[in-house]
């Protein structure tokens, strides 16, 4: 299968009250297309860091990130902005809707961006919000829905663009054990009847199992899940 993201020498830090502070150093990773990848690491690991670099939310401080062959470090905002809302789809931990939408209306969001007509925004809305199980739930507002109905609303959005990735960020963390393993299945479903390439920050182990592949940061330095450290560099 051919590569979707192509990583190599990836460095991120920021610059705090005049302190220099590294979060990634010489970061080298593949992820081929149809993945469904899970990064894991202690809490200040920078594997949200990472996942907002693959995803063009942040830039790196050097290095390159190739999704399907464009190096998304380089473009400009506009330009970049305009590859995000083409290319990737996210979810987050606390579902990012908006409070004074309809689930209908968080989903069509994004598609108010585009070309579509409202006719056609609403076909794939409707089809994206059966196919995450909440049709008879569309016009409802997010406080008139459950957490797990929430965050299925957030994966309704996330794929409203037909998005090559889905970058998750902790997709299960606020949710309770049934909820959690729905939107898990979900993302299952996704991976293996869709084939999106998903990469999902999580701590939780039995969350991370159900991916293909396991990734850990730790210190700067990622693991394969067979246990072979594929990185030399550290950093915090």
């Amino acid at each position: 299968m051919s590569t979707l993201i192509e990583i190599r020498d990836l460095c991120k830090s920021y610059t705090r009250g005049g302190q220099h502070i590294p979060v990634l150093a010489g970061i080298n990773l593949d992820i081929i297309k149809g993945d469904y990848v899970s990064l894991m690491g202690p809490s200040g690991s920078g594997k949200s860091t990472l996942l907002n670099l693959i995803a063009g939310i942040d830039k790196p401080t050097s290095g390159t990130i190739l999704v399907e062959g464009v190096d998304i470090a380089s473009l400009p905002e506009a330009e970049l902005a305009r590859w995000r809302a083409h290319h990737v789809g996210f979810i987050f931990q606390f579902y990012n809707l908006m409070p004074v939408l309809t689930a209908f209306e968080n989903v069509e969001l994004p598609l108010m961006l585009t070309g579509l007509g409202k006719h056609e925004r609403r076909e794939h809305v409707e089809t994206a919000l059966a196919m995450v199980g909440l049709a008879e739930r569309m016009g409802h507002y997010p406080n008139e829905l459950s957490g797990g109905q929430q965050q299925r609303v957030a994966i309704a959005r996330a794929l409203i663009s037909d998005p090559s990735l889905i970058v998750a960020d902790e997709p299960t963390g606020d949710l309770d054990r049934m909820s959690a393993t729905d939107v898990l299945n979900l993302l299952d479903r996704l991976n293996r009847e869709l084939g999106k390439t998903i990469v999902m920050v999580t701590h939780d182990p039995k969350c991370a199992a159900r991916a293909r592949r396991l990734v850990h940061l730790e210190k700067g330095v990622l693991h394969d899940d067979d246990g072979n450290g594929i990185l030399e560099e550290t950093g915090t």
